[in-house]
């Protein structure tokens, strides 16, 4: 979306109008929904600045911006070269706490710009002006200061805001960036907190339950678990199972996590304690065997237990297991939740993944600029176009690369044992689909195909760019 001038917005017109004026000025995707009180603030906002400064017709702002995909939204937002100035708009009376807590929020979601951040609220029904203190407390502070701030020389950024703003910065990986995560240095969406906030009152009143949410790669399912974890785990002790060959990464999470103590589904026996914590919370639930699954259950007992897992729709039935899946959705009155909102996997190249594991019923209009395949007709020549991608920064897909890795470039080889069944699912003789696509969907920026002696998959994958 692009900035535009908010005198020209608080004039006196309909809502009607006024929507489609914002709607034709911002560039927005879709027309905005108008609040009366924030319009009432922002009216009342320009004629204070009006009554301030001069020229106030030529102010412009990022009006209700959202971070794509993450919901996080700025009332007004300045961007110019050297500064930022973020004003909140409240009609009515809001704590200091509040105000403080948001600014502060706001200030760590701009900071990726790398620019002064001048951080305001505007509260109309008392008049009142006040801004984050360089120590992040809230102080009244006069017109005169915010006018100077608005007024600052350097260029305004007049491009499409959403273009310097990536989701991936805010929401983290607890396995890959571990010290940001205990730091604290992450935000849930607004569907994340949904779940969560479903799943911990329930505990807190009932303290036993099923849980269960999955979603595919990329939906912040591991963060999600992590931060349940940490608010059960403020008194008493949780338990965290890690399913697969992942586990070991976690180790620098645990030794500073000293009320969650971390074991992995291959340690699950039936000596394991697992009723002395106040919760059981298993990641990566669908690499479980269906025994480990009883005896989680079992040795639970009464105690809470919340499942995490990969959606593996896009996998044939004939190369997933739905063992596991059948289990958990047949758990006695199990809480089932589906994350939807794909942040840290790259959006292009899920939905070539996805299309590429089950073909589309029609040919899908998009492009796949960063997805490249290259035909080799023996072993040399798919050498030497391997040897290419490493030069060019790909990382070669391996049989052990653990799952969780995300490379920004990634370079897989396909070979003879691949081909799509009579479902246009992609299948393999040796049954190693499942985990190709959990492999391919740790790039995240480019995947390049060498396809190996293999005529008839390499022209499906190419008419799929």
């Amino acid at each position: 979306m692009k900035s535009i001038p908010i005198y020209a917005l608080t004039r006196e017109q309909n809502l009607t109008n006024l929507t489609k004026l914002e709607y034709h000025l911002s560039e927005r995707e879709k027309p905005l929904k108008f609040r009366t009180w924030e319009l009432n603030s922002m009216k009342a906002l320009v004629d204070q600045l009006e009554a301030h400064m001069e020229h106030v017709y030529r102010l412009r702002f990022f009006y209700s911006f959202q971070i794509p995909r993450l919901g996080k939204e700025f009332d007004l937002l300045q961007v110019k070269e050297n500064q930022i100035v973020n004003i909140e708009l409240k009609s009515g009376a809001v704590s200091e706490d509040a105000i403080r807590r948001q600014l502060i929020q706001n200030r760590y979601y701009l900071s990726v710009l790398g620019k002064p951040i001048k951080s305001y609220t505007y509260i109309s029904s008392q008049n009142r002006l006040v801004r984050l203190t360089n120590h992040d407390h809230i102080a009244d502070t006069d017109w005169k200061q915010l006018c100077e701030e608005l007024q600052e020389k350097s260029p305004e950024y007049t491009g499409n805001l959403e273009t310097l703003f990536q989701a991936e910065w805010y929401l983290i990986s607890p396995l890959t960036q571990p010290e940001r995560f205990l730091r604290k240095e992450y935000f849930l969406t607004a569907q994340q907190k949904d779940i969560e906030r479903q799943i911990l009152r329930r505990i807190r009143t009932e303290r036993r339950g099923y849980y269960w949410f999955s979603g595919l790669p990329g939906t912040g399912k591991t963060l999600l678990l992590y931060d349940i974890a940490m608010k059960l785990s403020v008194r008493q002790k949780v338990c965290m199972i890690h399913c697969g060959t992942s586990g070991q990464k976690w180790k620098k999470l645990h030794e500073r996590l000293l009320r969650m103590i971390w074991i992995s589904d291959s340690q699950i026996t039936e000596e394991t304690k697992l009723d002395e914590y106040s919760a059981v919370l298993v990641d990566e639930a669908h690499l479980l065997s269906q025994d480990v699954l009883h005896r989680i259950v079992n040795l639970a007992g009464s105690r809470p237990v919340i499942f995490s897992s990969d959606d593996e729709s896009p996998v044939s039935p004939e190369e997933a297991d739905q063992s596991i899946k059948q289990e958990l959705e047949n758990l006695a009155e199990v809480w089932m939740f589906r994350l939807t909102n794909r942040i840290r996997t790259n959006a292009e190249l899920s939905a070539f993944i996805q299309n590429m594991m089950h073909l589309p019923e029609r040919k899908v209009t998009r492009h796949f600029p960063n997805v490249t395949v290259f035909y080799a007709n023996n072993n040399q020549e798919a050498e030497n176009l391997i040897q290419y991608a490493k030069e060019q920064g790909y990382q070669l897909l391996s049989e052990h690369m653990v799952t969780g890795k995300t490379p920004d470039c990634l370079a897989v080889m396909l070979d003879e044992q691949y081909f799509y069944d009579e479902n246009k699912y992609l299948r393999s003789e040796n049954h190693t689909v499942r985990k190709l696509f959990h492999q391919l969907n740790g790039a995240k920026e480019k995947l390049l195909l060498v396809v190996n002696n293999n005529f008839q998959l390499y022209d499906v994958l190419l008419d799929l760019l």
